[in-house]
């Protein structure tokens, strides 16, 4: 096995442990090693907060300074090379005189892009790229399709009963996802940096669409309401948590809700608006016709299909997918999760 890997290993799980509170910044981790030993660990902890590769060199104890210039330095992703809310990364380990640089995959954001590897070899540095690359890549793949597809990353979700229906037909609401389901929902939630429902799943449902379970920053909520007719009880709007309302009518700030009225009602123009919002990754949870047309116009990356113990019998059919390739199955009690991905996902035009 190449000696690289348990390092790059360990980076990568030290870098998920900043899932749900780095974004619109990438996850990253670093580990600084000597001789074979590890003597320095660092991982990104909150957006506008200090890199990996501060974290992991600062993280070196007094006893073991003087090895940092004789180790070498894992990194999950390319070092930055320009001045954010933070000092560039690559300058840091030229200060510091790390003779070797491992990294697992290049940053494609512009800012970025191969501007850190230069500055390293430029001051004699020796880089080693791509160990790992496809795991660092689908780590942060919300990153990736952000900065290269100029969208959100899209996850799909729902869940359906064993005989394929999202609802009953009566309107009447179910609850199909078991308590482990629901925490790995939350979960979802808790990574992500939006969350969408449509209009009759907001109206018939009236759901949170929060995490309440793994950590206070809450993902930004958005609704298609165009007629602007949605109730004004609903959670979305009575609950002070930041909810995002497209509409035909009016640009207005109410509260913690903002309604959007943009030029067209489309899915692309939607798409559009959220990434100069920075908003790198979005659920999308329903209902059937809003999951549908995202399918339709192959605008998913990723999908979580959960199928329930329970049977409905008659009701609204759950979405089918196109161009789906099956990459995992999750058992959880009498409840599966089937993870898809969608290889042929489009730009947003």
């Amino acid at each position: 096995m190449n000696p690289h890997i348990p390092f790059m290993q360990r980076a990568l799980y030290l870098a998920r442990l900043g899932a749900g509170r780095v974004a619109p910044n990438p996850l990253v981790g670093a580990v600084l090693v000597h001789d074979g030993t590890i003597i320095g660990e660092g991982w990104h902890h909150t957006y506008g907060a200090a890199h990996a590769e501060v974290n992991c060199i600062n993280s070196v104890k007094a006893s073991d300074q003087h090895k940092i210039s004789a180790s070498t330095i894992y990194v999950t992703l390319e070092p930055c090379a320009h001045f954010g809310k933070t000092p560039p990364c690559a300058a840091l380990i030229i200060k510091h005189k790390i003779p070797k640089v491992v990294i697992a995959c290049v940053d494609t954001f512009s800012e970025v892009a191969g501007r850190g590897i230069e500055q390293l070899r430029a001051a004699g540095i020796e880089v080693e790229l791509g160990i790992l690359e496809q795991e660092a890549r689908w780590l942060n793949r919300c990153f990736f399709t952000f900065h290269e597809k100029k969208r959100p990353y899209i996850i799909l979700k729902w869940a359906k009963s064993t005989d394929g229906f999202i609802a009953p037909e009566n309107g009447r609401k179910v609850m199909l996802s078991n308590a482990l389901v629901q925490r790995y929902v939350h979960k979802m939630r808790h990574e992500a940096a939006a969350i969408m429902v449509g209009y009759n799943t907001a109206l018939l449902d009236d759901p949170l669409l929060t995490d309440r379970f793994f950590g206070t920053q809450q993902p930004l909520r958005i609704v298609c309401d165009w007629k602007d007719t949605l109730p004004e009880n609903l959670h979305l709007k009575t609950d002070g948590q930041q909810t995002m309302i497209y509409n035909h009518k009016k640009n207005e700030i109410k509260g913690a809700c903002r309604y959007i009225k943009p030029d067209q009602d489309d899915v692309n123009t939607i798409l559009d608006h959220l990434y100069t919002e920075g908003i790198n990754s979005l659920i999308v949870e329903g209902g059937t016709k809003t999951l549908q047309e995202f399918i339709d116009m192959g605008l998913w990356d990723e999908a979580h299909v959960i199928t329930a113990a329970a049977a409905i019998g008659a009701g609204v059919k759950a979405p089918g997918l196109l161009h789906a390739q099956k990459i995992n199955t999750i058992r959880l009690a009498d409840n599966s999760i089937d993870l898809f991905v969608n290889p042929f996902a489009q730009t947003s035009s």
